[in-house]
């Protein structure tokens, strides 16, 4: 980067909010390009931009100038992850109020561990912190926590969803197919549910069950169902 855009994002790290803006202005192409990638997903265009806003000052306050890296190759992950984070706590797989009041309180917890013991706390500490049982903490955040990739092994047998459906090349991996998030989307909301909480969060059928709130049985049917489909639409 040149000294000017160095200087610049400097500027805007300590405050000035004419240099965020300014920022934001001439990078808004970017943002939009991110933004582009997430259409057709029940959200408005613009406030995909936004959320995109949102993620690239987020990496504004972060980026470290005297790191040598591109900001935009910084910028990138950060402004598709704000978009993701949304889509993903809006998205398909609706997880209990109460799971997530539980995950919030183990975040709390985990920082105030964090500060106190200088370190990650470990599991046992966090049982004895929050009063919530090893199991349930894994639980609770496996079922709120990031979506990964459709390339993630499932919980229990160590399949990803592009081994169950078919061999592709290194171009037409299924995170980035688009024939597959078209032919997901079109799946009724129990098997979509399903897929994203076996294949996008790692979940066994049996934690994903309690999500749901059905048996290991139905899941293992719906999952089943599931790929059927899939394999139906993309003709693999």
């Amino acid at each position: 980067m040149n000294e000017e855009r160095i200087e610049l994002i400097r500027r805007a790290q300590s405050g000035d909010a004419e240099a965020r803006a300014r920022l934001v202005e001439e990078n808004t192409g970017l943002i939009w390009s991110i933004a582009r990638r997430y259409f057709g997903r029940g959200v408005e265009p613009d406030d995909l931009y936004q959320l995109g806003c949102v993620g690239f000052l987020k990496a504004i306050e972060g980026f470290d100038t005297d790191y040598g890296t591109r900001f935009s190759t910084y910028a990138v992950p950060k402004i598709s992850g704000e978009i993701r984070r949304f889509l993903r706590d809006d998205g398909t797989v609706k997880v209990s109020r109460g799971v997530k009041e539980q995950a919030a309180k183990i975040r709390a917890a985990r920082l105030l561990l964090e500060q106190r013991l200088g370190r990650e706390p470990k599991l046992s500490e966090l049982a004895a912190e929050t009063g919530i049982s090893p199991e349930e903490i894994a639980f609770a955040e496996t079922a709120t926590g990031p979506a990964d990739s459709i390339q993630r092994e499932s919980g229990e047998d160590g399949f990803t969803l592009e081994l169950v459906l078919g061999d592709y090349g290194a171009e037409e991996r299924l995170v980035e197919h688009v024939a597959l998030r078209a032919a997901i989307e079109k799946l009724p909301e129990r098997e979509r549910q399903v897929i994203a909480l076996r294949y996008y969060h790692g979940m066994t059928q049996q934690a994903s069950a309690r999500v749901l709130h059905v048996s290991q049985v139905q899941v293992s049917r719906l999952e089943r169902r599931a790929v059927e489909q899939l394999r139906d639409m993309l003709e693999v």
